[in-house]
């Protein structure tokens, strides 16, 4: 959570407290028809200061988070090209993404996604 939300929480209670204190107080003996005023005022700031905080939350969940997979290969490796297996339409390295921790392919000509295993090598 951020500060800003934190601070704006605080904040608020405070006003809602003393406003929710004037409005007590302006029916009682020697109050003011004028308290009523700034209770309902300060009400009106101390719910405002609580939206702006759950704002400042929401914003600071909105964080987007990019993985890098760096792959590194032992000796003289060499590529082979990836064919669709619906189509047989050669893949670009774009068609590959990882979706979950698996490999997805979306051939770009027949539009099939499905799942790269890795064949045992023995």
């Amino acid at each position: 959570m951020k500060t800003g939300s934190v601070i704006s929480y605080i904040l608020a209670a405070i006003i809602i407290i003393f406003s929710f204190l004037l409005l007590l107080g302006a029916g009682g003996v020697g109050g003011s028809p004028s308290w009523i005023i700034y209770g309902v005022l300060g009400l009106i700031l101390g719910f405002a200061l609580i939206f702006a905080g759950v704002r400042l939350a929401e914003a600071s969940k909105k964080t987007v988070q990019n993985v890098t997979l760096n792959v590194d290969l032992p000796g003289n490796a060499r590529m082979d090209a990836i064919k669709c297996q619906s189509c047989g339409a050669p893949l670009a390295p774009d068609d590959v993404k990882l979706v979950n921790g698996a490999v997805m392919v979306q051939c770009h000509s027949c539009g099939t996604t499905y799942q790269i295993t890795e064949e045992p090598k023995w």
